[in-house]
């Protein structure tokens, strides 16, 4: 069997291992108006308009989506009665998944609903119905993807680049925060070998030993999604390292043609090689510590467990420019180190410009930098973007954030962050 086969029949069993999870947690939901509709207890919850509104289809245009759980007794009618209170408000059921516990049942809908009715009235219809710790949260288009096929595109995303696992995650359990412990500092962590989850903290082993800690302070975790999350750890866990092969060739202002690809612990060498031809103000400008260290953080630099590298490399197989997408928890770090010999030829921009591609691609709503004051290089990298900036200097580190969620302008006018920057550039 050749090794693509072996990676294919691998993908396909564990696709379906997350398919299976994906489709125990869902309750296939049929709702009829029938005139015998089982009846309920009062739930205070106000009565429709008229009855011809409440029989009527919501208008999109003048209606919201919300993701709203809530924990209910597991019995039969308890679901009925939460259904007509929810006909009751005019709230239409697009989808509906459950997650059983130990006692009860934690249901989570995707609720269309009338634009008037507040979160705090269908909490309180919901409660009125015997739902417990409701929680609803506004939702948009993306969620009206059934479970079972946004579950295996994110395993086809994961099975092609090893650096999408914190995303997929992220995307996979919603709004939280992800923090990866190597070995050494996950030790102490309790964790059994298969993870584990208690209230709003979820960990998740991985093959070398450290540990995905997962945190969504708003919303306790299932038994449901810790499945759903371990099984796409172990789909990346049994792929092992990968990131695409896809390159671009750029050709510089004096003509000279530069690859640019994805990097990977295995350019370690390269990039050591690189840190040795730098200067040690570069080196200093790029990684704000002791110059001697530079080279110990590259494992971490170009693990994909981290994040997204990217590497200028020449005819001769030299590299001389790196790029760096951090996920750094629920924020995006973006850095750059370009050899000295080849400053000043648009190599760092081109990479920024593609940096941050990736991070709009990956949903990010800003990504900053951190360097020095005195690095102009990388200051007008990232006004050369084209986004909307904020500055903040203390002791000479600068740390320039960047917002993705607007649309660029050609000619942005200094924001009152800006002008302080330039005022200290000017009393350096």
């Amino acid at each position: 069997m050749s090794n693509d086969t072996q990676v294919v029949t691998v993908v396909l069993c564990c696709a379906a291992a997350l398919l299976a999870v994906a489709v125990a947690g869902i309750r296939v939901l049929r709702t009829e108006r029938k005139e015998h509709a089982p009846p309920t207890a009062d739930t205070g919850a106000r009565p429709p308009a008229s009855p011809e509104a409440a029989a009527g289809p919501l208008d999109p245009a003048s209606s919201a989506l919300w993701r709203m759980r809530t924990t209910v007794r597991d019995q039969p009618g308890s679901l009925a009665a939460l259904c007509t209170v929810l006909a009751r408000e005019r709230v239409d059921i697009l989808s509906l998944q459950t997650h059983p516990l130990a006692e009860g049942t934690v249901d989570e809908f995707l609720l269309r609903a009338p634009e008037e009715l507040t979160s705090g009235e269908l909490a309180g219809a919901v409660a009125g119905a015997g739902g417990a710790d409701t929680w609803v949260e506004r939702a948009d288009a993306h969620d009206l993807v059934d479970a079972p096929t946004r579950i295996l595109g994110l395993a086809t995303r994961t099975a092609l680049d090893a650096a999408e696992l914190p995303l997929a995650l992220r995307q996979l359990l919603g709004r939280c925060t992800i923090k990866q412990l190597p070995a050494k500092a996950a030790a102490p962590s309790g964790a059994p070998v298969e993870g584990g989850f208690d209230d709003t903290v979820l960990r998740l082993r991985t093959p070398e030993g450290g540990v995905i800690v997962v945190e969504r302070p708003q919303l306790p975790f299932t038994p449901t999604e810790f499945a759903r999350a371990r099984a796409l750890v172990e789909l990346d866990s049994r792929l092992g390292p990968r990131v695409p092969g896809a390159q671009d060739v750029l050709t510089l202002p004096e003509g000279n043609d530069i690859t640019v690809r994805r990097a990977a612990i295995g350019d370690l060498t390269l990039s050591k090689a690189m840190h040795e031809r730098c200067s040690q103000a570069t080196l200093g400008s790029r990684y704000h510590g002791p110059v001697a260290d530079a080279d110990r953080y590259l494992n971490h630099l170009l693990s994909p467990r981290f994040g997204r590298t990217l590497a200028a490399q020449t005819a001769s197989g030299r590299i001389v420019a790196l790029g760096h997408l951090l996920w750094d928890g629920d924020e995006t770090e973006v850095a750059l180190l370009v050899e000295d010999d080849w400053q000043r030829r648009g190599i760092g921009a081109e990479l920024l410009d593609r940096l941050v591609s990736m991070a709009v691609e990956a949903g990010c709503a800003s990504v900053y930098a951190v360097t020095r004051s005195a690095n102009t290089g990388m200051v007008a990298a990232m006004r050369g973007l084209g986004l909307p900036l904020d500055y903040q200097i203390e002791e000479g580190t600068l740390v320039i954030t960047a917002r993705l969620d607007a649309a660029p302008v050609a000619s942005p006018r200094p924001s009152a962050n800006e002008d302080a920057y330039e005022r200290a550039e000017q009393h350096r």
